[in-house]
């Protein structure tokens, strides 16, 4: 209704300026008697040059494709014959890489298939014989055409004209207009190119004109392919050289292939779903100037795909029968994909299908491999079409974004990212988290079979996330730890109740458990089926999202009841049931559990890692992992110190949203860290590999140490929980927290790893002392240094004083510990006393 009436008085707008330029095309003539008016002869022959005759435009040499809008080429021109019909109806751009240039990549980016532009826009009649083309934007909205407030908004808010098009001729109704696009789409501007922070990062200099051109301009009945081959000077980007250093020249050009989807949007919009906190779900949003009487509100709604009964289904569908969708979810596999893996993607996307059955929905979702015969228009660039693109990059990595209608949230199309090197990602991590509990995984080179499970596994994450779904790092949380290693528990529930988790394999099982592959894989689980059920049931019964709104909130109450349908978001820094690469209830727990496992692959690691003729380098590779394993473990229990667990709930639920991890579970996770790295962690001190490696031990210890006290003693963990303390009696007061920590680190044996350890703790803790508050920390209102306000930097000083007091009586049992203990009062003398 919004667009509707914006375009109306847009169309007003236009009508009336076309009025006043009629008026100013006439000359006033005075006169000696009277002043006379006198027709502008001039300017109506200009405008009888600029608009012709169709044919005289659209010739017989004429080259057309009928579709949303006709293109026609004549000769080496362009142009487009819009209907009458479409101005004012929302078109995406979205615009692809179709080949990449040889050096333009950066990071995962800068391959074929990537996006590098978007744009929402119109086409609407101008005055004086132009077409303008308009930039639409969805960021401030009145739902009440009728109000007050509506007016204001779109006076505010009025679109920007983005180009301007001679009308070349009418059509032949006289209801179409033809204008030349050739320099338009041969051109480097924000419709057909690069955006502005896409250039910025691939470095993208000067359009080369001379060095590009159009390949092909394609109709078809929603939407327009426009393909072309652009030129572009490299350059240095946005580097800084230091003064009196000379800027080096960079020479040659990037050429790459780009294609523009111009895609309708539907003129029957889906109807909306808010966004709930307690569903994961990505969104798209407006901030709403009607719906708070007194204020403005932010609304979120998620995005989806359409899914909706055949007309004659819908009764069925209502009854609570399954029915197949009028228009199904489909992915395409890329023909470039290796054929091995080809199956095991399309399982992927077919894992899905059980869970749309929760929402009444079979056959919703499928994999396909094009068919020249069945889809004869198939396109990889061709927007109509969802595929998994196949890409030959050495980035370990997937992923998988999706183009949504910015109105309603409705997913349109997704090209899910399929790295060539993410085999490697796999490899490892199977390796590293499984080996201990499948044989298979004892080598560098994975048969192809087990690599098919797991190319499997990451395939329905990635399609999870073109269904909308967002990561949820509590799922793991909900599973107790001791049930990780039940063979019956986990072949009805598998090791996490959610594949959009960051769960990965079960590293908590133990080799005597003989828990089976399908206890070691993440699946599609309760969770995901839950989630596509809240996302994609169509309730009939309320015919806008406002409406629909107070039964849905019954629904998430009710099915709360049950853990293991939570959803937690990934952005939380605080909560220690959101974390990646975490499985179980319990980290420390878990984390004994797999560092068991770590220790057994370190004594194997030099024989799996072997292979003929070849040097050392998977040892090396594989070691990493294991502290990189290693670290993750130390990382999950660190986000206790200081946690904070959140729980989003609307007014209807009882309990806190914000809750201190408590006293005992924070005191138990230091214990872990006190035994597992305070002490020197010696299992995995092998000078076998070191020796073969290069590896100082040294440095592997003191890095994963330093970690470790890089988030407990940061200041926005103290700093939380200073001001927890003040409100929840549960919680870990700072005073004892600095007491304890200090207790720990400065007890056991004094090695040559445990005196690094000390020194990098004193140092730590000094520059607590000197740290400035600066505003941010992931949540607004926190501050990610010590306040000078608060009591944390008067504990440091009075914990460090009392460390030197103790430093000063402790009993050394060798010469070099006592010269460690000279240096560390040293170091405090100078800086807590520098005047003495």
């Amino acid at each position: 209704m919004i667009l509707k009436n914006f375009f109306i008085l847009t169309l007003v707008t236009s009508a009336f300026s076309f009025s006043a330029a009629q008026e100013r095309d006439t000359l006033v003539v005075k006169t000696d008697t009277a002043t006379v008016k006198k027709p502008d002869t001039a300017a109506k022959d200009k405008k009888k040059e600029t608009v012709k005759p169709y044919k005289d435009v659209i010739t017989a040499k004429a080259i057309s494709d009928a579709g949303a809008i006709t293109v026609h080429k004549v000769e080496e021109k362009y142009y487009f014959e819009i209907p009458e019909k479409v101005l004012a109806k929302e078109f995406l751009l979205v615009t692809r890489l179709t080949k990449a240039a040889a050096g333009m990549r950066s990071g995962t980016t800068g391959y074929a298939g990537d996006q590098i532009a978007q744009n929402l826009i119109t086409f609407e009649k101008g005055p004086q014989d132009k077409l303008f083309v308009r930039s639409i934007s969805y960021a401030d909205y009145a739902s009440d055409s009728t109000s007050q407030m509506y007016n204001s908004v779109m006076r505010n808010n009025m679109q920007a004209i983005i180009h301007a098009f001679d009308i070349k001729a009418y059509g032949k109704d006289k209801k179409s207009f033809v204008v030349e696009v050739t320099d338009l789409v041969n051109a480097d501007n924000e419709l057909v190119s690069f955006d502005a922070g896409m250039k910025k990062r691939f470095k993208v200099g000067a359009f080369q004109k001379d060095k590009s051109f159009i390949n092909f301009i394609k109709s078809f009945p929603n939407n327009l392919e426009i393909n072309t081959t652009k030129t572009f000077a490299r350059t240095l980007g946005d580097v800084t050289f230091p003064p009196g250093v000379e800027k080096p020249t960079v020479s040659g050009n990037y050429t790459v292939e780009i294609n523009s989807s111009l895609v309708m949007l539907p003129e029957n919009k889906m109807q909306a779903r808010y966004f709930d906190p307690r569903v994961g779900y990505f969104t798209v949003g407006y901030t709403d100037f009607d719906l708070d009487p007194q204020g403005v509100k932010r609304i979120s709604l998620i995005k989806r795909w359409r899914l909706e009964p055949k007309p004659q289904d819908l009764e069925k569908y209502k009854r609570g029968e399954l029915v197949e969708p009028a228009k199904p979810i489909v992915f395409y596999i890329d023909p470039a994909t290796p054929k091995k893996w080809v199956p095991y993607l399309m399982q992927g996307v077919n894992d899905w299908q059980k869970a749309f059955e929760k929402a009444g929905f079979k056959n919703a979702v499928y994999a396909k491999i094009p068919n020249a015969r069945e889809d004869p228009e198939w396109s990889l660039e061709d927007a109509r079409f969802s595929a998994i693109v196949y890409k030959p990059s050495d980035v370990p990595n997937a992923s998988g974004p999706s183009i949504s209608d910015p109105r309603t949230g409705e997913i349109l199309e997704s090209h899910i990212n399929w790295y060539h090197n993410v085999m490697n990602l796999l490899r490892n991590w199977y390796f590293i988290q499984a080996s201990p509990n499948d044989e298979r995984a004892r080598r560098m080179n994975f048969d192809d079979e087990l690599m098919g499970e797991l190319i499997r596994f990451v395939s329905a994450h990635e399609v999870g996330h073109t269904l909308g779904l967002r990561h949820n790092f509590i799922s793991s949380a909900a599973v107790p730890v001791e049930k990780l290693r039940d063979k019956n528990w986990l072949e009805k529930n598998g090791h996490t109740p959610s594949i959009m988790d960051y769960a990965r394999f079960n590293y908590v099982a133990q080799p005597e458990d003989r828990i089976p592959d399908s206890g070691i894989m993440p699946r599609i689980g309760d969770y995901d089926n839950w989630a596509i059920e809240w996302g994609y049931r169509r309730f009939y019964q309320y015919n806008s999202p406002e409406k629909e709104k107070e039964h849905l909130n019954k629904w998430v109450m009710d099915k709360m009841k049950d853990p293991r349908l939570w959803f937690g978001t990934e952005s939380n820094p605080f909560d220690p049931r959101l974390q990646s690469e975490q499985i179980g209830d319990n980290p420390m727990l878990a984390g004994t559990y797999g560092i068991k496992n770590l220790g057994r692959i370190v004594k194997n690691l030099d024989n799996w890692t072997a292979t003929p003729n070849e040097g050392y380098s998977d040892l090396s590779t594989m070691y990493d992992q294991v502290t990189t394993q290693f670290s993750r473990y130390l990382g999950h229990v660190s986000k206790y110190i200081g946690g904070q667990m959140e729980t989003p709930k609307t007014i209807e639920q009882k309990g806190a949203v914000y809750e201190a991890v408590s006293r005992k579970d924070q005191k138990e996770a230091l214990k872990f860290l006190s035994t597992n790295i305070f002490e020197t962690p010696q299992w995995l001190v092998r000078n076998e590999i070191f020796e073969k490696t290069g590896t100082s031990p040294v440095e592997v210890v003191e890095r994963l140490q330093n970690t470790v006290l890089n988030r407990i003693l940061s200041a926005s963990v103290l700093q939380m929980m200073y001001q927890t303390q003040a409100t929840e009696q549960n919680a870990y007061p700072v005073a004892e927290y600095m007491n304890d920590l200090k207790a720990e680190i400065f007890s056991g044996k004094t090695d040559l790893y445990r005196r690094n350890f000390q020194r990098n703790y004193v140092e730590s803790m000094l520059s607590l002392l000197n740290s400035k508050p600066t505003s941010g920390s992931g949540r607004p209102g926190r501050s990610v240094a010590v306040s000078d306000n608060s009591d944390v930097k008067a504990i440091v000083r009075g914990v460090l004083n009392e460390l030197k007091n103790e430093l000063k009586t402790k009993t050394a049992s060798d010469a070099l510990t006592k010269y460690h203990y000279d240096d560390l009062l040293y170091r405090l003398e100078k800086a807590l006393n520098p005047r003495s």
